[in-house]
């Protein structure tokens, strides 16, 4: 069940939430707008849904409100930053922001942050990059929190891979984590009452299934293309473990501290027009996504969409009919409001 809440209203209480939790004014406003676009966009299981375990981590001392990026080394178009175990969503921003500015500068920027939390939805940031004008790569690593393929145990992380294309016509927004459903979304359907509408990981018996609860409860989520999937999650893991100097996956594992603390993001801005004119960029981009729209849909009346396309209706209709957010998770928001700071995060149960 969810209800419709208007974002005046969600604003409302949503910032009272971090105040309450001793944000400053500051970062309240910035974590409160990028929550609600994430649930105004359709992607709850990291918008909304999250507020709550962020309150728990904070009062767990494994986020630092007052943590700020600290510069740590430089090299060009390239600069590394320790979080400070800081809220991911003002770090990452921070660094997104800086890639740019190196980017203006270079034709190419990259920033590579180490000892920060979880940054919410990825997309956030590389969609950033595209409105600067910039096309945007980003990625993360995670606690393991799917098995490698061959293995029966969690053993690495799901990894999420972003990247911005700047069409002016509607960017290309491509956000993904390397198992074929994250562990948000397994919670987003669980919390609604719903079936996967394709098998997304193995319940306790070893058989595929679409059962949402049961792949959380065993924490075997399959990863997307199987195999390579698998192969693709380790790589990104040690990749970003070595641009930022930080953590792995396995050293977060030891820690075991929750989601995302301590781990380690990249973030890349490249300038659309280094080695082409504005016009025949913007062109052939044209091309490509017109190419899309004229793929033959699988069923009649169908339609072939890129990624990305679908997103500002999404958030229009959030806009005009209130924000969508789980009767569950809208009462704990409520809750947590008015002041009760005690919570539990039903939405990864």
């Amino acid at each position: 069940m969810g209800v419709r809440v208007p974002y005046d209203k969600l604003k409302q209480d949503v910032k009272q939430i971090f105040l309450n939790l001793g944000l400053t004014e500051e970062k309240a406003e910035i974590c409160t707008a990028v929550h609600i676009q994430s649930s105004a966009d359709g992607v709850e299981s990291h918008g909304l849904n999250r507020i709550p375990r962020f309150v728990e981590y904070v009062q767990k001392g494994w986020v630092n409100i007052k943590g700020e990026p600290q510069l740590a080394g430089a090299k060009g178009a390239v600069e590394n930053y320790d979080g400070q175990l800081g809220i991911g969503i003002t770090n990452a921003l921070f660094c997104a922001d800086r890639a740019v500015e190196l980017a203006k500068k270079h034709g190419i920027g990259c920033v590579a942050l180490k000892n920060t939390t979880h940054w919410m939805r990825g997309a956030t940031y590389v969609w950033k990059m595209a409105e600067a004008g910039f096309m945007g790569m980003s990625w993360i690593n995670a606690e393991s929190c799917m098995p490698l393929w061959g293995s029966d145990k969690r053993s690495v992380g799901n990894n999420p891979f972003c990247m911005a294309i700047p069409r002016e016509d509607g960017p290309l927004i491509l956000d993904m984590a390397m198992s074929l459903y994250a562990y948000g979304k397994l919670g987003v359907y669980r919390l609604a009452g719903k079936q996967l509408p394709y098998p997304g990981g193995f319940d306790k018996d070893g058989n595929l299934t679409c059962d949402p609860g049961a792949i959380e409860e065993t924490m075997r989520g399959l990863p997307m293309g199987y195999w390579k999937g698998s192969g693709m999650a380790l790589a990104l893991d040690m990749a970003v473990a070595l641009m930022a100097n930080g953590m792995s996956g396995t050293d977060m594992d030891i820690q075991a501290k929750g989601s995302c603390t301590n781990c380690c993001q990249i973030f890349i801005a490249y300038d659309p027009y280094l080695f082409g004119s504005k016009d025949e960029i913007q062109d052939m981009l044209n091309r490509r996504i017109d190419a899309v729209k004229k793929a033959h849909p699988e069923r009649e009346g169908g339609s072939v969409s890129y990624p990305g396309e679908r997103t500002l209706a999404v958030r229009e209709e959030s806009m005009k009919k209130g924000i969508h957010v789980d009767e569950a998770i809208w009462k704990q928001l409520c809750s947590l409001a008015s002041g009760d700071m005690s919570t539990t995060d039903i939405a990864s149960k």
